[in-house]
């Protein structure tokens, strides 16, 4: 039996689910994990439970759609300076860290005191 177009998504939407759960397993300083699509559309997100969002929901639609043009614009250097592999946007009080993998977008949000970025970054990478 083939799967339709519609079997295919939800079991792309559990696998995305499942790697963010895993994501958020990394470290305690890991407060959420979400995948967007080209669009700025959020296809799934977890955030850390007990922890109070820092965004108002529009602000996070304003934030991914932000995110989702600067990853489609890029797409056309790729040629020239290789293919991307993370983003770090640090602010005052979190660190976002942006992987893109196919057409969707990981964004993940960490304490700003975490110490182990990099190990994090290589760990994420290895999820997704």
């Amino acid at each position: 039996m083939t799967k339709t177009p519609a079997d295919k998504w939800k079991d792309a939407i559990v696998k995305y689910r499942k790697q963010c759960q895993s994501i958020l397993k990394l470290s305690d300083s890991i407060r959420y994990a979400g995948v967007i699509n080209a669009y700025g559309r959020t296809l799934t997100g977890i955030i850390k439970p007990d922890l109070k969002p820092l965004l108002k929901s529009e602000q996070v639609k304003n934030e991914f759609f932000i995110i989702s043009t600067l990853m489609s614009l890029r797409k056309e250097t790729i040629g020239t300076v290789g293919i991307l592999e993370h983003v770090i946007l640090q602010h005052q009080n979190v660190t976002i860290v942006i992987l893109q993998k196919k057409d969707v977008t990981f964004y993940v949000s960490i304490d700003r005191k975490e110490k182990g970025l990099e190990q994090i970054i290589s760990s994420i990478k290895k999820i997704i």
